[in-house]
C-alpha cells in the first residue's frame, strides 16, 4: 500500500520511430522535425538547443553553458560533454574585496563566465550530427527574425527581473518593451539574436576568437569586468566517458565535474535498496531521500572545489533541458542555462544575446574554501543529465530536469519513482517534489535549512516529517520547480514513451 496514488494530468506520449520531449512547444516541435527528416537524436537535440535559446531566453543561449549525456546505438559508446568555462583572468578575492564586495556579485559583468554552449553545441555537432548546423537552426533563425509569442511564463520572468533587465540598455529594449514587462500573447521579435545564430551556425569558433567574441569581452571590460580575452579563446570542452553507478537494475550514467552529475550518483548510492519496500513518497521515503540529499551537499561543500577529482572519495559512503531518441537507438539528454533568470542581465551591444552569471553563482568569494574566486578555474556548477541504461548495456530511461540545486535531488526522485516503485514517465515527472534548501548556490550559502515541499505530499506526510525534526516549508501543490523531461526505452517492443513536466510549457512528441 502506497501513501499515494500516482496520477497523470497529461497521457504519456507512444512512439515507434523517434520521440523528443523539451519545455517549449516550439523546441520539441523542431526536434520532431528533425527526426521525421531523417536526422538522428544528436540532430533532434541541437535543434532543439537552437529554439530554446529563440524561446527560453530567460533560461538559455549562446551566452550560457551546456552540458549532455549520448550513447551511440552503432558504436555503444558513451560520452559526457562539459561545456562551462572560467571567469575572468583579473577575477579573484582580492580584485573583488578592493571594489567593495563582501560577496560574489550575482549580475552584472562581475557575475560573467565564460560561456561554455557554443563550443559544446560545436563538439556534440562535429562527433555525432549529420546535418549542417545552418539547416539544423533555420527553424530557430526564422523564429527569431519573425517572432514568436509571448506566453504567461516569459511574462511572468521579464516582469519579476525588470529590474535586473533596466540596468542594461539593450536588454531593456529586447525584453521590456517601451519600459513595460513583456506581455502575454504579444509578439517578441529577436532579430539581433537571429543575427548572431546564423553567425555562429556559419563558424562556431566565431564565438570565442572572433568578432563575436571580442564584442563580448570589449563590453565586459567596459563594464569594469577583467576579461584579458585569453580565457575566451582558449576555452574548450571537457569531453569524456560519463560517471556511472547502478542503481537498482540500471546503471545511471551522468556528467562529469564541473557538473555535480555525481551527487546524483552519491545519493543513489546511499539510497540503492532502501526504498522500494517503503511506501511511495510516505514520510519515510521522504525522510531518507532529503538526508542522502543534505549529505550530498555538506560533502560537496567540504571537499569538492571547482577543478575537482575530490568527486571521486565520495562514493565511499533558471536552466531548459530536452531529451532525444531516434529509431536507431541513439540517446541524447541535454541541459543548457544562463544560471539565474535572464543570467547576468548583460546583453552584448547588437547581438540579442544576454551573458550567463556563472561566476557569480558558482564562485565563493572566500580565500580559504577550495571553490574561491580566482583566474583559470571553472565555477562550481548546477547543471546535470543522465541517461539510465537498463538490460544489454542500451538506453532504459532518458531524462532530466533544470531547476538549480534541485536538479541533483530531483532527478534522485525521478529514478527512485521509475526503479523502485514502476511509475510511467508522465507519473514520475508529474510526481509530488520536495527540495533541501539551501544547496551551494553563493548567494544563500549558510541559510537556516528547510525542506521544501508541494503541498500534495498531504498533510499527513509533511506532519510525519516535522515530528521527525524537519523544517518543512509548504509549497503549492505545483510549485517546487524543475521542468523534468523522461523519454523511456522498451527494448522488447521497440517503442517509446514520452513525458513532459506540466510544470512547465513544453511536450513530448513522438514521430
Amino acid at each position: 500500500m502506497t501513501a499515494l496514488r500516482p496520477e497523470r494530468s497529461r497521457a504519456t506520449v507512444l512512439s515507434a520511430r523517434g520521440m523528443v520531449s523539451s519545455a517549449h512547444p516550439l523546441a520539441s516541435l523542431a526536434g520532431a522535425r528533425t527526426l521525421v527528416q531523417g536526422g538522428n537524436a544528436c540532430d533532434a537535440a541541437l535543434a532543439m538547443a537552437g529554439m530554446t535559446a529563440v524561446t527560453l531566453p530567460a533560461m538559455c543561449g549562446p551566452g550560457g553553458d551546456a552540458f549532455a549525456v549520448v550513447y551511440d546505438a552503432r558504436s555503444r559508446a558513451w560520452s559526457a560533454y562539459m561545456g562551462s568555462g572560467v571567469g575572468a583572468d583579473g577575477m579573484d578575492v582580492e580584485f573583488l574585496r578592493a571594489r567593495g564586495h563582501t560577496g560574489m556579485p550575482i549580475d552584472g559583468p562581475l557575475s560573467v563566465a565564460v560561456p561554455g554552449a557554443v563550443d559544446c553545441w560545436a563538439r556534440l555537432h562535429a562527433a555525432a550530427a549529420t546535418r549542417p548546423l545552418d539547416e539544423l537552426w533555420a527553424p530557430a533563425i526564422a523564429a527569431a527574425r519573425d517572432g514568436i509569442v509571448v506566453g504567461e511564463r516569459m511574462s511572468e520572468e521579464s516582469r519579476a527581473e525588470a529590474l535586473k533587465l533596466r540596468r542594461d540598455d539593450a536588454a531593456a529594449a529586447t525584453f521590456l518593451p517601451g519600459g513595460e514587462p513583456l506581455r502575454a500573447g504579444s509578439v517578441l521579435r529577436q532579430e539581433a539574436l537571429a543575427g548572431t545564430l546564423a553567425g555562429i551556425a556559419a563558424d562556431p569558433r566565431t564565438f570565442y576568437t572572433g568578432d563575436l567574441g571580442q564584442r563580448c569581452v570589449s563590453a565586459l571590460r567596459d563594464g569594469g569586468a577583467p576579461f584579458s580575452g585569453d580565457e575566451w579563446a582558449g576555452h574548450t570542452t571537457l569531453v569524456d566517458t560519463p560517471a556511472q553507478r547502478r542503481y537498482g537494475d540500471v546503471v545511471v550514467h551522468t556528467t562529469l565535474p564541473p557538473s555535480p552529475g555525481y551527487m546524483v550518483l552519491q545519493q543513489a548510492a546511499m539510497l540503492d535498496g532502501r526504498l522500494a519496500t517503503l511506501d511511495w513518497l510516505g514520510a519515510g521515503a521522504v525522510h531518507l531521500m532529503a538526508g542522502a540529499a543534505r549529505r550530498a551537499f555538506d560533502d560537496r561543500w567540504q571537499h569538492v572545489g571547482s577543478e575537482g577529482n575530490a568527486w571521486r572519495r565520495l562514493f565511499d559512503g533558471d536552466t531548459t533541458c530536452f531529451v532525444a531518441v531516434d529509431g536507431d537507438g541513439n540517446a541524447v539528454s541535454m541541459i543548457q542555462s544562463v544560471a539565474f533568470t535572464w543570467g547576468s542581465g548583460v546583453m552584448v551591444p547588437g547581438t540579442g544575446m544576454l551573458l550567463n552569471n556563472r561566476a557569480g553563482r558558482g564562485f565563493y568569494l572566500d580565500d580559504t574554501h577550495p571553490n574561491r574566486v580566482r583566474p583559470g578555474v571553472r565555477p562550481m556548477h548546477t547543471l546535470n543529465c543522465w541517461i539510465a541504461a537498463g538490460d544489454g548495456g542500451t538506453p532504459r530511461w532518458v531524462g532530466g530536469t533544470p531547476g538549480g540545486d534541485g536538479q541533483v535531488q530531483w532527478n534522485v526522485q525521478l529514478l527512485s519513482h521509475l526503479v523502485d516503485h514502476g511509475l510511467d514517465v508522465q507519473q514520475a515527472v508529474e510526481a509530488p517534489r520536495f527540495t533541501v534548501w539551501p544547496g551551494s548556490d553563493s548567494d544563500v550559502v549558510g541559510s537556516a535549512p528547510e525542506l521544501r515541499c508541494e503541498s500534495r505530499l498531504g498533510e499527513e506526510t509533511l506532519a510525519a516529517l516535522r515530528a521527525r525534526g524537519h523544517d518543512v516549508r509548504a509549497l503549492g501543490p505545483w510549485d517546487a520547480g524543475g521542468g523534468a523531461q523522461l523519454i523511456a526505452v522498451d527494448a522488447r517492443e521497440g517503442t517509446l514513451s514520452g513525458g513532459s513536466d506540466p510544470r512547465l510549457d513544453g511536450c513530448a512528441l513522438g514521430v
